[in-house]
């Protein structure tokens, strides 16, 4: 399965090869990354309204982040496996990358104001 149903979302451009797939609707968080081969490397998908995501179709290992209201990083979890369940109470947002890029996404500073309202998208596709 390609990466096609990702670009369809809601996509926003941080910079630095960061791009950010938003699931906002119903149908994009129930799918999530579930039975994707991969995720492209600088590719993040935001959960928002989320404390709570499993892996369980996925193909590949992610780091998840858990953002409270204001973007800000309340746990990471790094390299969680297919068949998993991770949780932060209280959570806003969780952002889920590729095993290994959730450095990356902190180092860059690059996570939205907000983590439940991102900015606009600037190249919707």
């Amino acid at each position: 399965m390609s990466c096609d149903r990702l670009e369809r979302l809601p996509t926003h451009d941080l910079g630095d090869g960061l791009r950010l797939h938003e699931a906002s609707s119903h149908r994009a968080r129930l799918v999530g990354l579930a039975l994707l081969d991969r995720l492209p490397a600088g590719h993040a998908l935001l959960l928002p309204r989320c404390s709570s995501v499993h892996t369980f179709g996925m193909r590949f290992a992610l780091d998840v982040m858990f953002l409270d209201g204001d973007g800000g990083v309340l746990r990471t979890y790094e390299r969680v496996g297919p068949g998993r369940v991770v949780c932060c109470p209280g959570a806003r947002a969780a952002l889920e990358t590729r095993a290994g890029d959730a450095r990356r996404f902190l180092e860059a500073e690059a996570l939205p104001g907000r983590a439940d309202q991102p900015p606009e998208p600037e190249g919707q596709r």
